[in-house]
């Protein structure tokens, strides 16, 4: 495509966000797969950046999971979904940003049903006050938290001590950025770049000093599909699309990937586990894999903060060989010491894919 033509497509899906006063709805399995990622977004926009989020002990899962493995109906979820709308409001934020992917494009897909169908929205109106004596308004502005940092980015960069760049060679690193399938490809026009052309991790990619590599597998699912992995016996077809794109990306060299979902990370960091046991082939360099951070984890490293509290010794992949072509500081002896600096033990090592 023409480079104007393209630009044309990105001017299209462009967000005006909110600058301030967001209500932070977690994620169920977030918290569980990469237990720092949702705290260091917390630290980055409340305390660094100074915007006031609302982080509320009341808000549940979503529901999305079950929603989208057909085990609860769509009016349920919804009814959740509403409860969620309701803490919001009894809050007084009016801006919703979203930890989960999953969860951004249920709450969307909730609130562009009811648009559609008025009389359902009043039937779920009827539902939460049976539930539980609630009632909402529907958020004026839904965002996901990659796209927060997006918006933050350059202020990101600004206060960065370290950047994405390989300090023996000065080149910038060459990063993957994976998109969550529930971010754009749903409602294309409630993503930055729509469907095709995301922006908000390559942004966040190019603000910080490395270069985004494309490869033919960019838009492809990471393979957690819901039901592909629920179902234990469907599992195959979850790691065949993992092994699809890493086969894509393995020419191109990547030095890490960087993902805005919950369960893309897990997959792309744990199957390579999976792969090298099945197959005995790893990817990236001297058999170390690739690492996969989060867009928090990233944003972490950036600002300086030390990688085993935001969380990056709980990864499959080692992450080690990142950080020296980086050039953060870590000490190796604190891997896996606790919060009381007591030793949690360490992990068996794989048979293929090498660790520290």
């Amino acid at each position: 495509m023409i480079y104007q033509g393209k630009q044309k497509i990105w001017s299209d899906y462009q967000k005006d966000i909110p600058d301030d006063h967001w209500f932070y709805a977690r994620s169920c399995i977030r918290q569980n797969f990469f237990p720092a990622s949702e705290k260091y977004f917390l630290e980055i926009t409340k305390g660094l950046l100074g915007k006031d989020i609302c982080d509320n002990e009341h808000h549940t899962t979503c529901g999305g999971i079950a929603y989208h493995s057909d085990t609860i109906p769509q009016e349920t979820a919804m009814t959740i979904v509403a409860r969620q709308f309701a803490i919001m409001t009894e809050c007084g934020y009016e801006n919703l940003v979203v930890s989960c992917i999953t969860s951004f494009g249920n709450y969307n897909e909730t609130i562009e049903t009811w648009r559609e169908f008025p009389e359902l929205e009043a039937k779920i109106r009827e539902n939460l006050w049976k539930a539980c004596r609630r009632e909402f308004k529907i958020p004026k502005y839904v965002a996901h938290a990659s796209d927060l940092i997006y918006k933050f980015r350059n202020e990101i960069a600004a206060k960065a001590v370290n950047r994405l760049v390989d300090r023996n060679t000065g080149e910038p690193l060459r990063v993957v950025e994976h998109i969550g399938c529930h971010y754009s490809k749903m409602f294309p026009h409630k993503g930055f770049g729509g469907a095709e052309y995301p922006c908000v991790l390559s942004g966040m990619v190019e603000s910080w000093g490395g270069r985004v590599i494309d490869y033919p597998e960019r838009r492809h699912c990471c393979g957690y599909g819901f039901r592909q992995y629920h179902v234990k016996a469907n599992r195959g077809y979850c790691v065949s699309n993992t092994y699809k794109k890493f086969e894509s990306m393995e020419p191109f060299h990547p030095d890490m990937i960087i993902t805005n979902c919950p369960g893309c990370p897990y997959f792309l960091d744990r199957w390579q586990y999976v792969i090298s046991e099945q197959t005995g082939k790893t990817y990236g360099q001297n058999g170390y894999g690739i690492p996969v951070l989060t867009y928090e984890e990233l944003a972490g490293l950036m600002l300086g903060y030390d990688p085993w509290d935001l969380g990056l010794q709980t990864h499959q992949v080692a992450v080690e060989p990142l950080l020296d072509k980086i050039g953060v500081k870590y000490d190796p002896a604190a891997k896996y010491l606790g919060v009381n600096k007591e030793d949690i033990m360490r992990p068996e090592l794989p048979q293929f894919l090498k660790c520290h």
